[in-house]
C-alpha cells in the first residue's frame, strides 16, 4: 500500500532506541525526512552508523531550552514539519503513592505530559504550513485504565488524553490533525524493568507480575514496536485525513491493568 508520505517531514522524540526508533525507522522506509532527539547520548552516536539518514539531537523533552534547539536543528534540517510524534517518557516511580518521593513524581510529570506541550507549542506554527498536518501523542493503555504502584506514570499519561483531545478541538480549523496511541504492554527493555520493579514491590516473582499483566488481555501477547510504529506512520498520512481527536489503543484488548 502506497500511503503517499514520501517526502513528509516528520520530527519524533525519543528517537532513538525503542519504539521511537521503530516509528523513525518506519517512517524512512515509506521514504519520509525525519529528525529524532533523544537523552541517551550512546544511542544516539549509534545512530550515526545504523540509521545516518535520522537527523539527531540530544534533548531532554522537560527542559523547555533544549526543545527549543532541536526545533531550530530539526526545522532547518527538514524544511518544515508535516507530522509531529510526541513519543518521549518514562516510566517514573513503582510503589504505593504513600511511598513515591514527590521528585519521582515531578519528573515523571514534567517528562511525560508537560514534554509533549513543550514541543506541541513549537511545532504548531509550522504544521500551520502543512498539507498534511498531523500530531501523534504517545500516551498508554494507563492512559484510559487506573494502574495500581504506578500513579505519576498514569495521572501522566491520562493528561496526555486530555491534551490530545483539547488540541484536536482547537487545531481542527487549522487542519491539523491529532491523535493519542495507547500501547498495551509492549515487549522490550522497559517493560521488563518496569515488571521487575513491580514484582519487587510486591514481594512476588517476575512470571507471577507478567502473568498478572496479562489477565485482563484478550490476546495474551506483546505489542511490539513495529506494531505501534506502523499504525503512527498510517496516521500521518492523506488516508488518515478524517481521524483526530482519537485515542487508539493497541493492546490485545486489555480491559484491567495489574
Amino acid at each position: 500500500m502506497d500511503l503517499g508520505i514520501k517526502g513528509l517531514r516528520v520530527m519524533v522524540s525519543a528517537g532513538a532506541n525503542g519504539i521511537g526508533l521503530a516509528i523513525a525507522r518506519s517512517f524512512v522506509a515509506e521514504g519520509a525526512r525525519v529528525a529524532v532527539c533523544d537523552v541517551d547520548a550512546a544511542a544516539l552516536a549509534a545512530l550515526a552508523r545504523t540509521d545516518p539518514t535520522l537527523h539527531a539531537s540530544n534533548c531532554d523533552v522537560s527542559q523547555r531550552d533544549q526543545v527549543g534547539r532541536w526545533f531550530d536543528a530539526a526545522l532547518a534540517h527538514l524544511g518544515g514539519l508535516d507530522c509531529l510524534v510526541n513519543n518521549a517518557g518514562i516510566a517514573g516511580p513503582t510503589g504505593t503513592v504513600d511511598t513515591i518521593a514527590p521528585e519521582d513524581w515531578d519528573r515523571c510529570i514534567a517528562v511525560d505530559l508537560t514534554g509533549q506541550f513543550n514541543c506541541v507549542r513549537l511545532a504548531v506554527p509550522a504544521l500551520r504550513a502543512s498539507a498534511n498536518a498531523s500530531i501523534v501523542n504517545v500516551s498508554s493503555l494507563a492512559g484510559r485504565l487506573g494502574f495500581a504502584l504506578r500513579t505519576p506514570y498514569a495521572a501522566a499519561k491520562w493528561g496526555v488524553i486530555g491534551l490530545m483531545r483539547s488540541l484536536a478541538v482547537e487545531l481542527g480549523p487549522d487542519q491539523i490533525r491529532v491523535n493519542a496511541l495507547l500501547p498495551g504492554v509492549v515487549s522490550g527493555e522497559r517493560q521488563q524493568r518496569v515488571l521487575t520493579a513491580k514484582a519487587q514491590a510486591r514481594g512476588v516473582s517476575f512470571e507471577e507480575v507478567e502473568r498478572a499483566a496479562f489477565a485482563g488481555t484478550s490476546i495474551k501477547q506483546y505489542v511490539t514496536p513495529e506494531q505501534l510504529a506502523d499504525y503512527v506512520v498510517y496516521l500521518s498520512s492523506p488516508r488518515a485525513a478524517t481521524i483526530s481527536g482519537q485515542a487508539l489503543s493497541v493492546c490485545g484488548d486489555t480491559n484491567m491493568l495489574s
